[in-house]
């Protein structure tokens, strides 16, 4: 037969597309001719592929070879369609039968040997495959990632030859299993390696508890950097949805899954040097940013206003949506971006600002240049502004403080009960849900309305302070807010009121 079809996966965004290689064999001059929407590195496949076939022992036809990768509006990049290339040749020749590729679905790059190498995407195809019912077919360094997905048949091979065999039925390739996890939270790093700091401490518990962004201000080395970094150690572990999400986009970035902390949720901190589009992402093939690598999880920026501000600002959608879409001329990618902000800064360009020792000699003027690095749009989004003081000496040497498993028992139970009742948590309750579970009785409602005259607070900053009070008071299991659970949540608003 002189025409083969194999089928395989693009890699677009979070997404694997189908794309059909239809290989078609001609009388003619010998020559390859690849088509549809090729980028170089898929050009140059039919030299590798060539030689794989060759250092393989195949016979490589001396004929004029067609190559067309379908759709044609589909962008293809990489070298994942060496293999299916390589196998839909050896098929049109006849070398393979054509029949026994119509259920397996192929992605691999392969060496001038014969060799197939890993490529990036793979358990964002493998998730696919399955939905389409076909068995996949990729390198061996794959196949471990791959099998992670729930009812997969995942083939791993080292070489092209073993592929062959495999599908003529002269030496069966044996399916990948995953791994059996062996993560324990205690992968993390424990809270009880904060000293002190007990109100900090309490803003990182609610913080965790109904998902809500945190900002940390205090001088240097007062532990700021340290409580963000015991921040997943204190948050449940995530589900098999959710963990397969966070999976998918390192496998995209092309980054080693770890079976021992797969399920524990990510933190990034990136550097204040990083630019717009590391951050959200982007390129003119979109891949994922810092806030996509930290979906489900922690994304900590530490100096918060060493960001240059442009680059702060792109923050500001993915807060509310939790996702980023990225729009270049050609193509449109969509990446989620469910993440916990929590941030760091100084509370003056000293750092020493209300330190007692009085060593800052910052003005008035310098103080609020330094904070107004950060837009007003931007900070408030943000919903508790916590001070984080200076250690005294004895609390440097004081015991140590509470481990993160007990702390975290109290955020699974607090988690539990927004659950049951909203279905989500209270960060993310609609204006609807807030008007339903965030009522206050009427002396509270007019504290409140003082302090948002007082304090100028815009709809989204009253907002937050419901939604933060409902969390505090699910941490006491109380029925409704009451008004210390109102207070504390106003006095997390600590820059507006400056």
């Amino acid at each position: 037969m002189s025409l083969a079809i194999v089928y395989s996966r693009a890699q677009l965004g979070m997404d694997a597309p189908l794309v059909t290689v239809e290989v078609h064999l001609s009388n003619g001059l010998p020559a390859v001719s690849v088509v549809g929407l090729p980028e170089t590195a898929v050009k140059e496949s039919k030299d590798r592929v060539r030689g794989a076939l060759l250092n393989s022992h195949f016979e490589f036809p001396a004929r004029r070879i067609t190559i067309n990768l379908a759709p044609a509006d589909l962008p293809k990049e990489g070298g994942r369609f060496d293999l299916p290339i390589a196998l839909g040749i050896l098929a049109a020749s006849g070398q393979i039968p054509e029949y026994s590729l119509s259920s397996h679905e192929c992605i691999g790059e392969l060496a001038l040997s014969g060799s197939l190498r890993p490529v990036q995407g793979a358990l964002t195809a493998s998730l696919q495959s399955v939905a389409a019912g076909r068995t996949l077919i990729l390198p061996e360094g794959n196949a471990t990632e791959a099998a992670l997905v729930s009812g997969a048949i995942v083939l791993g091979g080292p070489d092209l030859v073993s592929v062959v065999t495999h599908l003529d039925n002269t030496r069966r390739l044996i399916p990948a299993v995953a791994k059996p996890s062996r993560h324990t939270q205690c992968e993390a790093a424990d809270l009880a390696d904060v000293r002190g700091q007990h109100a900090a401490r309490r803003a990182l518990e609610i913080a965790a508890a109904g998902n809500h962004s945190l900002l940390l201000i205090g001088p240097p080395g007062t532990g700021k950097t340290l409580l963000a970094s015991r921040l997943p150690g204190i948050l449940p572990e995530m589900c098999e949805q959710e963990a397969m999400e966070v999976a998918s986009i390192s496998s995209v970035c092309g980054l080693d899954i770890d079976n021992k902390t797969w399920r524990l949720r990510p933190f990034r901190a990136p550097h204040h040097t990083a630019s717009a589009v590391a951050l959200v992402g982007g390129g003119s093939s979109p891949r994922p940013g810092e806030i996509t690598r930290a979906h489900r999880g922690v994304l900590f920026l530490d100096e918060l206003p060493e960001f240059e501000r442009k680059v702060l600002e792109v923050l500001r959608e993915p807060l509310e949506t939790g996702r980023i879409t990225i729009s270049r001329a050609a193509r449109q990618s969509e990446f989620p971006a469910l993440f916990q902000l929590v941030a760091a800064m100084n509370p003056c360009k000293c750092g020493w600002l209300g330190d007692p020792s009085g060593r800052c000699r910052c003005t008035s003027d310098q103080v609020q240049r330094y904070r107004d690095r950060i837009s007003g749009p931007l900070m408030d989004r943000i919903d508790m502004h916590v001070e984080v003081p200076r250690l005294s000496f004895e609390d440097m040497q004081g015991p140590r403080g509470e481990c993160s498993a007990a702390v975290r028992e109290r955020v699974m139970r607090t988690r539990g009960i927004q659950l049951k009742r909203n279905k989500t948590l209270n960060s993310r309750l609609t204006h609807q849900q807030i008007e339903e579970v965030c009522a206050l009785k009427k002396g509270d409602r007019l504290l409140l309305q003082q302090a948002v005259e007082k304090l100028r607070l815009s709809a989204r900053a009253y907002h937050r302070i419901l939604k933060l009070a409902r969390t505090i008071a699910d941490m006491e299991q109380a029925a409704s807010i009451e008004r210390q659970h109102l207070m504390e949540a106003v006095n997390y608003r600590k820059l507006d009121r400056q």
